[in-house]
């Protein structure tokens, strides 16, 4: 690999290294502020309340994964250590703990939104950083609208699910609460497993890839709209 094909290769991956570690890191910094804020201060004395990257990243879902998943596939797909959160702690226990859960997708829709208003300034760069930085704001902007979709899907220990579990009556809740342990097998089952197998017996069962796709497409009109974006 000469020079010309590694500087295009760390550009490539800078466009889209930069907005995940931004996406994800104000995530999760932003369920920590919240708790903060309504009682819990679990994740403050932790030093988690912050936008130290360091501070969030996870060996195995921050750097491992989404490292094979870059030289293999192309597609970018992580996750950050989680905050702490001690929702007894909270005052409001079941009612805060859904204000803590959507605190992150939030902020995420925010961050879209603010990078969908940012391509305005482009006029304004230098040609030779033009296209970089059209191409981080496009990935900013279509990143931070999975990531707020993918962690409101109702299934703990994703955010979706423990707003569910804070809105849904006791009946409901409490197996809710239950399925948590495997929770995160069943998403890795969805993503990657299920279609596999749909590969192989030549069907589309990419069943999580159109539970994200319809609210995100739906989600990306609906910043389009409101900032007039030149995308």
């Amino acid at each position: 690999m000469n020079s010309a094909e590694i500087a295009l290769l760390v550009q490539r991956m800078s466009v889209l290294a930069l907005p995940a570690i931004f996406a994800i890191t104000f995530h999760e910094a932003a369920h920590g502020f919240v708790a903060y804020q309504l009682g819990d201060d679990t994740a403050w004395r932790m030093g988690r309340v912050t936008f130290n990257p360091l501070r969030h990243i996870d060996p195995v879902g921050t750097i491992l994964i989404p490292l094979v998943l870059f030289f293999t596939t192309g597609f970018l797909f992580g996750y950050a250590k989680p905050v702490p959160v001690s929702f007894n702690r909270l005052h409001h226990p079941r009612v805060d703990m859904v204000w803590v859960a959507l605190a992150g997708p939030g902020t995420n829709i925010i961050l879209a939104i603010v990078s969908a208003l940012l391509l305005y300034v482009l006029p304004y760069v230098p040609d030779v950083a033009y296209a970089w930085l059209r191409a981080v704001l496009l990935t900013s902007i279509q990143f931070n609208i999975l990531l707020a979709v993918f962690n409101l899907l109702p299934l703990p220990p994703l955010d979706g699910g423990r707003v569910a579990v804070g809105l849904l009556p006791d009946a409901l809740a409490f197996p809710l609460v239950r399925l948590e342990r495997y929770g995160l097998f069943i998403v890795v089952g969805l993503l990657f497993i299920v279609p596999m197998i749909g590969e192989r017996l030549h069907m589309n069962l990419d069943i999580l890839g159109y539970v994200i796709g319809v609210p995100a497409n739906w989600l990306l009109r609906a910043i389009v709209w409101l900032t007039h974006a030149p995308l």
